[in-house]
């Protein structure tokens, strides 16, 4: 869990640059209309459209942009057709990688995300290289600041409620479901008015590999980074296990 939490943090401090840049609505999109392709354009029908859609309005994409992107993956108007594609690889230290990726041409993904790894002192493997040391859970974030329960409370109740791990950060409460228990977790928290961020179906590693180099927990970030910065992936997964003071170091620097 250690690798998806810390870099689910440092994703989120690095949301609202990413936003200015446009690149966010860029994958935003692509999931959309991949959803939408896949399960049909009526979001109350199709819960990952509906989860797509969401986290797009979350960004503060028009929803004439996300009817045209539907509109697009259902046929009603022309567009590109994006294949998901799972790319599989090593970073610095041994560290598994696992990318989700939409791509309109693989000829052209895979060399590239092969570049990125290279780059950063990892190797794009095969598939089903690290695949197994990831699993398919749900996960969402609930801030403290403004909680209406207290901590101890809540993560009580979630887990009562059939939450699979619930652990408290410091300054989120982090829970993880199964895939199938997510949407009732997320009913739950509406009805009571608690605020949460984050959630959707993710991979969390079943195991972590510690980094306590520095020089070689940079090389880690810089590739998650790199990744996260291509057009084609959307979701970037990793196993790695920094200590927060080497963690610090680097966020000070940076």
């Amino acid at each position: 869990m250690s690798g998806h939490s810390k870099w689910a943090n440092i994703k989120h401090r690095k949301a609202k640059v990413d936003a200015q840049r446009g690149r966010i609505f860029t994958k935003l999109g692509k999931e959309i209309m991949a959803t939408a392709r896949r399960g049909g354009g009526d979001p109350e029908a199709n819960p990952a459209l509906k989860a797509a859609i969401a986290r797009a309005r979350e960004a503060n994409m028009p929803l004439e942009n996300i009817n045209r992107l539907i509109a697009r993956a259902t046929g009603e108007l022309d567009g590109v057709n994006y294949e998901e594609v799972n790319y599989e690889g090593y970073a610095a230290g041994g560290v598994a990688v696992l990318l989700k990726a939409l791509t309109d041409n693989r000829n052209r993904t895979a060399p590239e995300l092969r570049h990125l790894f290279a780059r950063h002192g990892g190797s794009l493997g095969e598939a089903g290289c690290v695949a197994w040391m990831f699993d398919r859970k749900g996960f969402l974030a609930i801030p403290k600041d403004g909680l209406n329960l207290d901590p101890e409370e809540l993560m009580l109740l979630l887990i009562e409620e059939g939450a699979e791990d619930v652990r408290e950060e410091s300054d989120v409460i982090e829970v993880v479901t199964d895939p199938g228990d997510l949407g009732r977790i997320r009913e739950l928290l509406s009805e009571k008015k608690i605020r949460f961020t984050g959630d959707e179906i993710t991979m969390v590693p079943n195991s972590t590999v510690p980094v306590t180099d520095r020089n070689t927990a940079e090389k880690v970030l810089n590739l998650l980074d790199a990744l996260e910065e291509h057009d084609d992936v959307q979701r970037v997964y990793a196993n790695f296990d920094i200590p927060d003071e080497i963690m610090n170091e680097i966020d000070q620097s940076a």
